[in-house]
């Protein structure tokens, strides 16, 4: 069972609010982590740097934000000093810095990849290198609040999530729980900003729109985070990208050690959900979102489940689905941010998503 969690502040009123700055904030993880953080009861914004934008107002690369700060860019080498640093840097770089950023705050979050695997051996064969800092890894909590809340309200360093590994294991995590899952398979539909704000050719808008390209058929990198928090079983996984901007769906084709029916699904996925503030169960019966779409979720930090049975109860079909740069990126962190500082869990995060149109 999930701890519950902490759904009231601890502190008193008059706290003083925690200064936060981020580390690479120009791309679209840092904007959304922008957006939220301006929102935060708890939290002002410090400082955000960028190497390329210093002395550029935030709201010109990010206009979602006007008339919501005056704040501008500032070089990463000139950030002082806070109390929550968020590293938003490209996969590799905070590794090789990490003894400098782990200087300036007693509590760091970095949303890269690179501190996601305590496994060196497993971040080799992933990954396709040895760790830059070894000695590391072993300090920072994975990000994941529903697997990890335990460590996280006492964690000084805490790692980024996969989106698409997120996805698996809030689709996952109740099965595996109960030891109920003998092979899974995972086919995962991916938005255009899980590449991130650099140009390249696969995001290329013509070679982009009206195309379903799968581009990882029998391994994806993310799998490792799913086998590090849910265990051993079999793990297939396929990734596909589609035409959406924000969103991941994940559809787990579960081949369970017994048959289920849906009301055993119902049972073990109420019990592991029912305290957790951003997960919902979604299976209705009429209409058109019976089941969880991305597009529902856009901009929140919500990720919701939905499943169905076969007939002989021998296969289940799991669906989950996120928006990946919120519940799988920044929102997460931002959620770990609450839990480590005792912040009633939901802060900042309260926005409830669009309408379907």
């Amino acid at each position: 069972m999930t701890a519950a969690p902490n759904t009231t502040s601890t502190l008193a009123p008059s706290a003083p609010r925690l200064r936060a700055s981020i580390i690479g904030a120009s791309g679209y993880t840092g904007g959304e982590l922008l957006r939220l953080l301006l929102d935060h009861p708890h939290i002002t914004l410090a400082q955000a740097s960028s190497r390329r934008n210093a002395g550029t107002p935030l709201d010109v690369i990010h206009p979602h934000l006007r008339r919501r700060t005056e704040l501008e860019f500032c070089t990463p080498d000139s950030v002082k000093p806070c109390d929550v640093l968020f590293l938003c840097m490209p996969h590799g770089e905070a590794a090789t810095q990490i003894d400098h950023w782990a200087s300036l705050a007693p509590l760091v979050i970095d949303l890269s990849a690179d501190f996601r695997l305590r496994d060196l051996d497993a971040f080799q064969t992933w990954y396709g290198q040895a760790h830059p800092a070894p000695g590391w890894t072993e300090k920072f909590v994975y990000g994941l609040p529903e697997t990890r809340r335990e460590l996280l309200r006492r964690a000084r360093y805490v790692s980024g999530v996969g989106c698409n590994a997120t996805a698996m294991n809030l689709a996952l995590l109740p099965l595996a729980r109960a030891g109920l899952i003998r092979h899974a398979v995972c086919d995962l539909k991916v938005g255009s900003s899980e590449a991130g704000a650099e140009p390249s050719l696969s995001g290329h808008h013509p070679e982009r729109v009206g195309r379903v390209r799968p581009f990882a058929l029998t391994r994806h990198r993310h799998q490792a985070e799913v086998r590090q928090e849910l265990g051993e079983f079999d793990l297939d996984v396929t990734v596909t990208s589609v035409e959406l901007v924000r969103g991941v769906q994940c559809t787990a084709h579960v081949f369970p050690t017994q048959p289920l029916t849906d009301r055993d699904l119902w049972k073990l996925y109420r019990s592991a959900y029912a305290s957790e503030p951003f997960v919902r169960l979604v299976k209705g019966r009429e209409g058109l979102h019976r089941f969880p779409e991305p597009k529902l979720l856009s901009g929140t930090n919500y990720c919701d489940v939905g499943f169905e049975a076969s007939a002989d109860g021998r296969r289940l079909v799991i669906v989950s689905a996120l928006d990946n740069l919120v519940k799988g990126a920044a929102g997460s962190a931002i959620q770990c941010v609450n839990i480590a500082q005792g912040f009633d869990e939901a802060a900042g995060l309260t926005f409830q998503g669009l309408h379907p149109l």
